[in-house]
């Protein structure tokens, strides 16, 4: 099939890139000429396991090419992917000039039948909003083309975004065309050979379940946050009551890890945009601006945590003289996404409070010197930033911050203290080894009582 994707960021190259790998002619498109030249010549803008040789692969085989030709890439095309950004207007409403920007280009340049599928995280309406923008350029034109609008959100996952495309959990298809939706049905084909589950509902439908299924992960995320800090006032271990909540079937384990709140590109916006959608239609969605208001305040508990435990609480600045070193930067591991990153909310509180922080990511550090410029200091080796600091504090949960060389750390430290945002360590063997260990909720070890 032909396929043009709108859109050379994050979602739209790995859409290219993955029905390119499955047999398909695929044109990637983006008005940013830059980025358009560095793919052309092999250069990835993002972190992405395996995205790079996947691109290259198919690009060398012909599959896959990059543009800023809009009519070009309009009219050599059946299926035509709108993936750009719906960023947060100030009001938490999801902004959609890309999104209709697009619409009308596409309007302007299409030449025969065309399907268009919204793959961008849309709130509810926007497919009448496109067909309408799209119908509007046709009127200019005196034509009349026929064409199809899909809702057809991604639930692509940071680190993980190749896998879960090749192999999706399931593909929902919005769409009140029977011909349409078997179009769709054939293009997803390729990736549904061990789990048939493409879902075919009404736009509107198709619309709500991006929005809802992230603002249920976000739901559960606070919620176990909220855990977490009970426990700690309690003395109970929370991850005991993690094994023991996750294992009724009906709950299960997923997403249910207390740390230091919920970043990235989706969840904050999508819960914004959530409660900006039931605002429009007087709607009070009361648990949404619960999750939202406990993810703000959670950012702020690891440095809470060590202002409590090594600050001068009669000072006006308690961490001055301090040096924190802090071990992730990116939202989540296997990404180098700092969009709306605990980080930020973490190592701003230190910095206020007059600490030296040092900061090491396995690939984020190019996109924090972005946020702090040279406000704190940076390592490309996670033991480089520990001689003489006072405490190390774990953001991100990179696999290479599970096992490290303890001994090591304790030697580097100026005292061996670990305030852990991840829970990665077992209380018991930190005491043992000689640290002081604070993790989140996991009082009932009687660790971590001195800094609830």
């Amino acid at each position: 099939m032909k396929i043009c994707i709108f859109g050379a960021g994050y979602v739209g190259l790995v859409a290219a890139a993955c029905f390119a790998e499955s047999g398909n002619t695929v044109i990637a498109v983006d008005i940013d000429e830059t980025r358009i030249e560095k793919l052309r010549q092999g250069n990835i803008p993002i972190y992405e396991p395996g995205l790079k040789e996947m691109v290259l692969r198919n690009q060398n085989e012909g599959r896959l090419s990059f543009t800023t030709d809009f009519t070009e890439a309009v009219q050599a095309s059946l299926v035509n992917f709108i993936a750009v950004g719906t960023p947060p207007g100030e009001d938490g409403s999801a902004d959609l000039k890309y999104v209709l920007g697009v619409a009308r280009e596409i309007g302007r340049a299409m030449n025969g039948y065309k399907i268009i599928v919204d793959k961008s995280t849309v709130p509810v309406g926007t497919a009448d909003k496109v067909r309408a923008a799209i119908k509007e350029e046709l009127d200019l034109r005196t034509l009349e083309l026929e064409f199809d609008v899909v809702s057809n959100p991604e639930f692509l996952k940071e680190g993980a975004a190749i896998d879960d495309f090749m192999k999706p959990d399931r593909v929902v298809i919005g769409t009140d065309n029977v011909r349409t939706a078997e179009l769709m049905k054939e293009l997803y084909e390729p990736f549904m050979r061990k789990n048939n589950r493409m879902i075919v509902m009404d736009i509107r439908s198709a619309e709500m379940t991006k929005y809802a299924a992230n603002a249920m992960l976000a739901t559960r995320i606070s919620f176990m946050n909220q855990i977490a800090g009970l426990c700690e006032c309690m003395g109970a271990d929370v991850a005991a009551v993690r094994e023991g909540i996750g294992s009724d079937s009906r709950i299960g384990y997923d997403f249910l890890f207390p740390g230091p709140g919920y970043g990235g590109s989706c969840f904050p916006k999508d819960v914004k945009a959530l409660i900006r959608t039931g605002q429009e239609c007087d709607y009070d969605f009361v648990l949404l601006k619960a999750v939202e208001d406990v993810n703000e305040r959670q950012k702020e508990v690891l440095a809470d945590k060590l202002i409590r435990v090594l600050g001068d609480q009669d000072a006006e600045k308690p961490l001055s003289g301090r040096t924190i070193a802090c071990w992730g930067l990116s939202f989540k591991p296997r990404t180098d996404d700092m969009r709306e990153a605990p980080a930020i909310t973490i190592i701003e509180h230190l910095l206020t409070a007059g600490a030296t922080v040092r900061a090491h990511d396995p690939e984020a550090i190019s996109e924090a010197k972005k946020v702090f410029g040279d406000r704190i200091q940076y390592a490309h080796n996670q033991y480089d930033i520990l001689s003489g600091a006072d405490a190390l504090t774990i953001i991100t949960d990179w696999n290479e911050y599970r096992n490290p060389d303890f001994d090591r750390i304790k030697a580097a430290l100026k005292t061996p203290l670990i305030v852990d945002g991840r829970n990665l360590y077992k209380p018991t063997r930190m005491a043992y080894a000689g640290f002081r260990y604070i993790p989140l909720g996991r009082c009932g070890s009687g660790i971590c009582g001195e800094a609830k």
